[in-house]
């Protein structure tokens, strides 16, 4: 369900922020695709319960912080909750980086390949640089996935108290649905920023190069005619 859902919801986010709904773009977005379905597996792996069950305290230096999100419930000081933060988005980060990595590749690759089945084929756009698309995956993996999940485990506790248990988990589709939009959205806007994903401009048609100078020119001349005749009937 994290896979259909979650990388349907990037996906469409992505899409819904670029030109032409990302038509222009079908490339970059394919990376999107590849990299959002191995970060929603991995993320998931690591919620595992047999995994939490034997890693379920946090290195030596978060010892005191929540293990899970920093709006875990407990008797934890606001450093506590801020180290839960910082060690979410040190790991989100490290998966994120990761995960770039062997999207991008894998994407990159499948473009390759393509070309050399078909050699007239030809990418819209330039593709985008592993390393650096990766270290883009972390920092948005560490900044804003990590803010946007400890917020929403932060919602979805207090919806929890409040609503029965049918509204509680259609709240948590919608949440997690919108959740997954708006990180596919914020992913486009800091992949823009850092160049990893930079969308090819379209050169001018030759007839085109320098067309407002001519059109500025033609209508002189088309006034100078029509007052050459004027004065010629008279």
């Amino acid at each position: 369900m994290e896979e259909v859902v979650g990388v349907s919801s990037c996906v469409l986010g992505d899409m819904a922020s670029r030109p032409n709904f990302g038509l222009n773009e079908l490339d970059f977005v394919f990376s999107t695709l590849v990299v959002g379905c191995i970060l929603n597996f991995t993320l998931m792996y690591l919620l595992a319960p047999t995994l939490s069950a034997s890693a379920a305290t946090l290195p030596s230096i978060f010892a005191g912080c929540p293990a899970s999100h920093m709006f875990e419930p407990g008797s934890y000081g606001l450093v506590n909750r801020l180290g839960t933060l910082v060690y979410k988005g040190t790991v989100f980060a490290a998966v994120g980086f990761v995960a770039g990595l062997a999207g991008t590749a894998l994407s990159n690759g499948l473009i390759k390949l393509r070309k050399k089945m078909d050699p007239n084929f030809e990418t819209p756009n330039k593709p985008p640089p592993t390393l650096l698309n990766a270290l883009t995956w972390a920092a948005h993996m560490g900044l804003s996935s990590n803010l946007r999940y400890q917020t929403l485990n932060g919602a979805e506790f207090l919806l929890a108290k409040g609503l029965p248990p049918l509204a509680f988990k259609s709240s948590v589709v919608v949440l997690r649905c919108l959740n997954n939009v708006l990180g596919g959205m914020s992913f486009v806007v800091l992949a823009r920023l850092t160049g990893s994903q930079s969308v090819a401009e379209s050169k001018p048609a030759e007839g085109e190069v320098g067309s407002a100078s001519e059109k500025e020119k033609l209508v002189v001349v088309e006034s100078e005619d029509v007052q050459s005749n004027q004065s010629t009937n008279k």
